[in-house]
């Protein structure tokens, strides 16, 4: 055990040196009385930033989820860029890791449908025609959407040119996205004979081909697969349970802020983000 996390008893020397705290106290920042955990954690701005437009009991939950949902949004995109980077360098642990607790992110938004469908429809209804805006209009999401695959312009095409969030969408689309990562992977670890510079189809012979020796292998690699098909079948479920959401709420009517969020929705559910990886399932395993 090093120096720094050694158990061994302090002398009496030290004590002066040494701020003590019992479950449940608070230390405070010298000069202030503030403590280090509300100062650390912006709490004063954070929990300033809640402000409904109406006294509707309800709309506050709706905007603390929003809120929610847009700071795990940051973390995924943090997230996927890490695992990005450790891909392409073909640091298979931290990429691994980095996977793994993107599953375990897009898990808890999953769960948190479960606290917006405890607002009735009627109580949604009371404060839904001031709010002017939907979750169809997260420029985070949308990064997210370009980081899985999505190629087209539709993602940037939803914020005005000129935009900052347009011109974060832009860059999106200038990069590799995940996938191309994983074939940046599977190249240096010899499954593909070099990496690839271009977004090919999915049944791409040469892919489907190094996908099965992957998982042959049983190696990281094939873990890592299948980490890429737990991301896309969550974010797949994900837009389910939203779509059914915005169903039992507010019916077929318009999106909230004259959106078709939930029509799109349900249209990409079953859209995967890496068919590679689904279609391979369909060929079978036989050697090739």
């Amino acid at each position: 055990m090093s120096a720094s996390t050694s158990a061994e008893p302090r002398g009496d020397g030290d004590a002066e040196d040494v701020a003590v705290t019992t479950p449940g106290e608070a230390t405070t920042v010298e000069g202030s009385n503030d403590t280090a955990y509300s100062t650390y954690l912006a709490l004063d701005t954070l929990l300033a930033i809640q402000r409904p437009k109406t006294e509707q009991h309800d709309e506050l939950l709706f905007v603390i989820v929003h809120q929610i949902h847009e700071l795990w949004f940051k973390q995924l995109l943090h997230e996927l860029g890490n695992a990005q980077r450790s891909l392409a360098s073909a640091a298979d642990g931290p990429a691994l890791r980095a996977l793994r607790r993107t599953r375990s992110i897009i898990r808890v938004l999953i769960t948190q449908i479960d606290v917006l469908e405890s607002i009735t429809p009627e109580q949604f209804d009371a404060f839904r025609e001031l709010l002017g805006g939907s979750g169809h209009q997260s420029a985070q999401f949308r990064e997210i959407e370009v980081v899985f695959g999505r190629s087209d312009r539709f993602a940037a095409e939803q914020f005005s040119p000129g935009s900052p969030d347009r011109k974060r969408i832009e860059g999106r689309l200038g990069e590799p996205a995940l996938f191309d990562s994983l074939l940046r992977y599977l190249a240096a670890s010899g499954y593909l004979p070099a990496p690839r510079g271009a977004r090919v189809a999915p049944d791409s012979p040469e892919i489907q081909k190094a996908l099965r020796a992957a998982y042959r292998d049983d190696g990281v690699a094939a873990q890592i697969c299948e980490r890429f098909v737990d991301l896309d079948q969550l974010l797949q479920e994900w837009r389910f349970r939203h779509s059914v959401l915005a169903r039992r709420v507010i019916g077929d009517q318009t999106g909230t802020g004259g959106s078709t969020g939930a029509a799109y929705l349900r249209e990409s559910v079953f859209k995967p983000s890496f068919p590679a990886l689904w279609h391979v399932r369909d060929t079978g395993w036989a050697a090739d």
